[in-house]
């Protein structure tokens, strides 16, 4: 049983996979049309202090197609500006008995923090530099639906790999999935020590994306910097932006990915972001799926297991 998810660091390799076959097993029952009522009479919060709409929409759509209720509100709506801390927050949302809390923050560690006083599943959706654990359940979701498996396949993460909480969550997963993971971006936007993640590391998109099978593309995240650390985004661009010339690097069946939102013409050109190469609105509507999945996994696990021997699926 998986109390919480808030991080991918002590995912295994079979938790992995079982949210992956769950989201397989309810997206061929959404084709079909079937009711699913897993979470019916359960109601998930949605407690969101940063700006999101592929995350917490995705979570709203995943509880409802669950059969579930739906609270979801922002810190500047709430009483957190007349000085409420985040703990006392988590308690009164817990007093009101929903039974999941999907929480987004700009400090890192916050969603663990909750955990240890809250007796309902905390999901993290998001703390700072930290982790974005359904990021990267989904985007590993996407990567087998187009390429069949991530065993032996090379990924390439390009962007701004320091302030990247997707980028740290991907790695963890990709890795323990069997993929090889490589950096690239300029050394002001890489960790200090990139090969301690066990990683590859490059600083030039030539040198690395002619051997990727995958290539996921990072904004830059000006608004988690401290200060300036490229010296324009048209030079950015002009180096380490995904254009054309650059994805006819990439060898055939390649696909890219980008989490959101996408700064076209920064690192994404917008004939690359439109390419048949691009499964960026895969991503988005598999993140309901993967949501669905974690969403049952921590809170009917029972019920969930009824509904798949019910359905056949052996997960």
């Amino acid at each position: 049983m998986i109390p919480n998810l808030i991080d991918t660091t002590d995912l295994t390799e079979k938790e992995i996979r079982y949210f992956l076959r769950v989201a397989q097993a309810f997206s061929e029952a959404v084709k079909k049309n079937q009711s699913l009522k897993i979470l019916e009479g359960q109601t998930v919060v949605n407690l969101f202090f940063e700006n999101s709409t592929r995350t917490r929409l995705s979570f709203e759509m995943a509880t409802r197609k669950l059969g579930g209720g739906v609270m979801s509100f922002s810190a500047s709506s709430s009483s957190v500006k007349k000085g409420e801390t985040l703990i006392d927050t988590a308690k009164t949302i817990q007093a009101m008995r929903p039974h999941a809390l999907v929480v987004r923050h700009a400090s890192a560690g916050s969603p663990h923090v909750l955990s240890k006083f809250l007796t309902i599943p905390v999901i993290n959706a998001g703390d700072g530099f930290h982790e974005h654990p359904t990021q990267a359940l989904l985007d590993a979701f996407t990567i087998e639906q187009k390429l069949g498996t991530l065993s032996r396949k090379k990924v390439v993460i390009m962007g701004d790999i320091a302030h990247s909480r997707v980028a740290r969550s991907n790695i963890n997963i990709l890795k323990k999935l069997g993929a090889t993971v490589a950096v690239c971006a300029p050394p002001t936007l890489l960790p200090p020590s990139p090969q301690v993640l066990g990683v590859e590391a490059g600083y030039r998109p030539e040198d690395v994306l002619p051997d990727a099978d995958v290539v996921m593309m990072l904004r830059v995240q000006f608004e988690r910097q401290n200060k300036m650390q490229i010296p324009s985004v048209e030079e950015y661009s002009r180096y380490w932006g995904l254009n054309r010339e650059r994805a006819a690097l990439l060898k055939p069946g390649a696909i890219i990915l980008h989490p959101g939102p996408v700064n076209r013409g920064v690192e994404l050109d917008p004939d690359v972001a439109d390419s048949d190469r691009s499964v960026i609105l895969d991503q988005v509507y598999n993140g309901i799926l993967v949501r669905m999945a974690v969403l049952a996994v921590l809170c009917q696990p029972e019920h969930l297991q009824q509904w798949l021997k019910k359905e056949g699926h052996h997960v």
